[in-house]
C-alpha cells in the first residue's frame, strides 16, 4: 500500500466523520433551541476514546468510528397512566416487557424540573425540526461541496463544435471492437465534407447552442436528408447532408439502446465551463431523484453485495458500499495518475455523493432512523389537527416506544447490513478502474 494510498484513504474517511459529526450538530443545535436537554453528543459507538463536559453536555469521540449520535432526554412517552417521572415496568408477554423495560430506563434521566424539557412533550413540529435536523445538514454539505466543483472548478460540457469526424460506419455494437474496413460505408459528416472546429449552428432551419440540442434534432429526424448550418473560420455555411438511421445508445440511459434514430458521424469538443447556482440546484434534483430510486433497491443491491462478498462475482460499481470501501476508493483516487485538481474535484464530488446518499438513508420512515420519529411527529400532528377540525379532546403522544419490536429488528439489519458491506469492502471491494 502506497502512501498516496493511505494518505487517501484517511483524508476520504475523516471526511466522512466530519459529515457524521455535523450530522449530529444539525440535530443538536434545534434540540439546544426547542430547550430539549442533550446529555451527549457523540461521534462513533462503543468505549469512549475522549470527552469532555461543557454545561450539561458530553461532548467526546468514542473508538468506533461508524456513525454518531446525541441523547436527548425522554425519547419515549410514558404510559398514559404512569406519571412521567415514576414509570413502572409491567411485562404482559415478551414485546410488552421490552417496551416497559425501555420506558424505565428512559425515565431514569429525567431529572426534577425536566418536565417541560423532555423530548416527547414538545410541539410535533419542534419534533420534526429537530430529528430533520441531521439529514438536512447532509443536504447542505452535499450543496455545497456540489456547488464547489461546479461553480469553483467547472464541469465539462459538450460544445456543438466538431472534435472529429468519423470516416465510416460501424453498427453501435462492433464500435468499440474494430476500426473502419474496406467496405464499410462513409459516414454523412464525412460525404458532406464536415471538418474538426466546424461549430453546428442549426439542424434542418432550427437554431442550435448545445450539442445536446443538436444532437436531439439529428436523432429525430432520422434517415433522410437535411441542411446543416456550419460556422467554419468565421464564415456562415450551409451543408447538406444525408443522415442514416442507426441504433444508438440512448442519451437519458446509456444501457438502453435508441433504435433507428438519426446518424451524422461527429464527437463535439469538450470543455469545462464554471456553471450557476441554478445548475447546481438542476443537478442535485436529478441526483437526489436517482438517490431515491437507489434506496427504493437497497434490498436487491445487498443481495449483489451478498453475492460479490461470497460467491466472487463482480461488485457493482452503482451499489452501496460503507465507510471501509469509500475510504479504499479515496486511495485509489490519491494513488491514480491523474492531475493534483482533478484528485480534489473527484475527492469533493465522491463526498458530495455519500453526503446526498446518508441524508437520504436517514429519511427512510423507520425506526431508529431518523426518518421513524419524523414521521411521529407529523402522525401526531395529523392526529392533532384532525381532533381541533373536529373539536374533540387533543389526542395524547404518538407512542414511539409501541415500534420498539421493529426498531430492534430494523437496528440487527442494519447491523448485518453495516458487517456484510465491511467484508464485502475488505475482500471484493468497489474499484473505481478495472
Amino acid at each position: 500500500m502506497s502512501w498516496l494510498f493511505a494518505a487517501g484513504f484517511v483524508v476520504l474517511f475523516v471526511g466522512l466523520l466530519v459529515s457524521i459529526a455535523l450530522h449530529e450538530i444539525g440535530h443538536l443545535v434545534p434540540a439546544k433551541l426547542f430547550n430539549v436537554r442533550v446529555t451527549q453528543y457523540m461521534v462513533g459507538f462503543g468505549p469512549t476514546l475522549w470527552s469532555r463536559r461543557r454545561g450539561e453536555t458530553e461532548y467526546g469521540v468514542k473508538w468506533i468510528p461508524l456513525g454518531g449520535y446525541i441523547r436527548m432526554v425522554g425519547m419515549l412517552p410514558p404510559r398514559p397512566s404512569d406519571d412521567p417521572n415514576t414509570l413502572r415496568s409491567v411485562s404482559t408477554g415478551p414485546w410488552q416487557g421490552l417496551i416497559e423495560n425501555a420506558r424505565a430506563v428512559a425515565s431514569e434521566e429525567i431529572r426534577p424540573g425536566d418536565e417541560k424539557r423532555v423530548f416527547y412533550r414538545k410541539p410535533w413540529w419542534q419534533k420534526v425540526i429537530i430529528m430533520f435536523g441531521g439529514p438536512a445538514m447532509n443536504f447542505v454539505l452535499a450543496f455545497v461541496l456540489f456547488a464547489i466543483v461546479m461553480m469553483g472548478f467547472g464541469v465539462q460540457v459538450l460544445k456543438p463544435t466538431v472534435s472529429s469526424v468519423s470516416k465510416c460506419v460501424i453498427p453501435a455494437a462492433e464500435a468499440d471492437s474494430r476500426d473502419c474496413r474496406a467496405d464499410d460505408p462513409l459516414t454523412p459528416a464525412a460525404k458532406a465534407g464536415l471538418r474538426p472546429g466546424d461549430r453546428i449552428t442549426s439542424v434542418g432551419g432550427t437554431s442550435v447552442s448545445s450539442w445536446e440540442a443538436a444532437t436531439k434534432l439529428i436523432r429525430a429526424h432520422g434517415a433522410g436528408t437535411t441542411t446543416l448550418g456550419v460556422e467554419r473560420a468565421g464564415q456562415a455555411l450551409t451543408l447538406n447532408v444525408d443522415l442514416i438511421a442507426q441504433d444508438r445508445p440512448s442519451l437519458d440511459d446509456p444501457e438502453k439502446i435508441d433504435k433507428n434514430v438519426g446518424f451524422l458521424g461527429v464527437a463535439p469538443t469538450a470543455v469545462v465551463e464554471r456553471q450557476g447556482p441554478g445548475y447546481v440546484i438542476g443537478q442535485m434534483w436529478d441526483l437526489t431523484e436517482r438517490t431515491a430510486v437507489s434506496m427504493v433497491n437497497i434490498p436487491k443491491k445487498m443481495v449483489g453485495v451478498w453475492d460479490a462478498a461470497f460467491s466472487g462475482e463482480k461488485r457493482d460499481p452503482n451499489g452501496p458500499i460503507g465507510i471501509v470501501g469509500a475510504g479504499r476508493i479515496g486511495g485509489e483516487i490519491a494513488a491514480s495518475q491523474i492531475s493534483l485538481e482533478n484528485k480534489i474535484v473527484v475527492f469533493i464530488n465522491l463526498l458530495a455523493g455519500l453526503n446526498l446518499a446518508v441524508g437520504m438513508f436517514n429519511l427512510i420512515p423507520l425506526l431508529p432512523l431518523d426518518g421513524g420519529h419524523i414521521a411521529g411527529g407529523l402522525w401526531e400532528g395529523v392526529k392533532r389537527a384532525l381532533a381541533r377540525v373536529r373539536r374533540r379532546p387533543m389526542p395524547g403522544y404518538v407512542d414511539v416506544a409501541k415500534a420498539l419490536p421493529l426498531t430492534y429488528v430494523m437496528a440487527a439489519l442494519l447491523v448485518v447490513m453495516g458487517g456484510l458491506l465491511i467484508y464485502a469492502d475488505l475482500v471484493n471491494p468497489v474499484r473505481i478502474a478495472g
